[in-house]
């Protein structure tokens, strides 16, 4: 019987390899071409990934690419992040000083508590001004998904989910083209660079692409920045949890983890780094994996990309998000301004 399911195992194994295989090819293939692209015109790999990846964004629906390109999107990306740990040491953490932990926690608070406002003036509930603001203020998509779970059931809490996920994809993605532009526009040194991006933009791979396309510190400062929003997910979860027992609902469906896995490699990471014991070659070894695993992810989330759809939900909340967002983004830009 243990021969029979370890033969089981091995051939559950062997199709979902099947499965995802065409979509992890296609997205290698895309990242090989936009490092191609980068290393003879010198221009940031991340965006020659992601503006390829959206030509080829037709790969991403109902065919045989469509598994392994949400999985490469997903899961590549994380295993990517955790691996840039071995970039970090304690001593970058510590050399930031405590004015960007005060900075994330006020504007994580402050863009919430606007977006419910917010919601409400606009005849939404406020819990999607909750949703909406806390997907813009933490980490997008993953953080949608999150609180989601840590709501109350709703009858329009699905499409509302839905279009949060879409809505935060596609401003992250524009911001990572655009917002670099605005740093070198404010003529931002290269930490408060690394500071704006990773303090506004929404997911982290856009984080991770628009930083290191700035370069190493900038990319590192915002890598570390938008980490520590990340953490501010459990806080914010566990508010959401006491609204909705507040109201007398349950939320259904099992609860994503509080704090996501590749933040917590990350951390670990970057503290063995920290004690000197890992040797250089493992570190460059590290550090080269971490980076075709960022390429690759953000080649999938080109594909994803799919603009098309923010169409059908109306200008409403395409103008709360995009009002979010904003938001987010002057307000880093003034902290950065009038910081001591």
């Amino acid at each position: 019987m243990t021969d029979l399911n370890l033969v089981t195992g091995c051939m559950g194994i062997g199709a979902r390899a099947r499965l995802l295989m065409p979509g992890l090819i296609a997205s290698v293939m895309v990242a090989a071409a936009a490092t191609f692209l980068s290393e003879h015109y010198d221009a940031p790999v991340m965006l020659f990934a992601l503006l390829l990846g959206m030509a080829m964004n037709f790969l991403s629906g109902e065919g045989v690419c469509k598994q392994g390109i949400e999985f490469t999107a997903r899961e590549i990306l994380r295993i990517g992040v955790a691996l840039l740990g071995l970039r970090i040491t304690l001593e970058q953490i510590a050399a930031l000083g405590w004015q960007p932990v005060v900075m994330v926690v006020v504007l994580v608070t402050a863009t919430i508590l606007v977006s419910i406002v917010a919601a409400r003036a606009m005849g939404f509930n406020a819990l999607f001004g909750l949703l909406s603001g806390g997907a813009t203020a933490i980490c997008g998509a993953s953080a949608a998904m999150a609180l989601a779970a840590s709501l109350p059931a709703h009858p329009k809490k699905e499409r509302a989910t839905l279009f949060t996920v879409i809505g935060v994809s596609a401003l992250s993605t524009l911001a990572m083209i655009l917002y670099p532009m605005i740093a070198r526009a404010f003529d931002l040194a290269p930490l408060d660079a690394g500071i704006f991006l990773g303090g506004t933009i929404h997911d982290v791979a856009q984080v991770v692409g628009a930083g290191y396309s700035m370069g190493p510190e900038t990319g590192d400062s915002a890598t570390v920045v938008k980490l520590m929003r990340v953490a501010m997910l459990l806080p914010v979860i566990l508010c959401a949890t006491i609204i909705t027992r507040a109201q007398g609902a349950e939320p259904g469906g099992k609860r994503p983890p509080l704090l996501p896995w590749f933040a917590v490699g990350f951390v670990v990471l970057a503290g063995i780094n920290s004690t000197g014991i890992v040797p250089a070659q493992l570190q460059s070894a590290g550090n080269d994996l971490s980076r075709w695993c960022l390429v690759i992810a953000i080649s999938a989330l080109g594909m994803k990309t799919q603009l098309r759809e923010l169409v059908s939900v109306g200008i409403k909340p395409v103008l709360l998000m995009l009002g979010e967002t904003a938001f987010l983004a002057a307000l880093v830009l003034a902290m950065l301004r009038f910081a001591p």
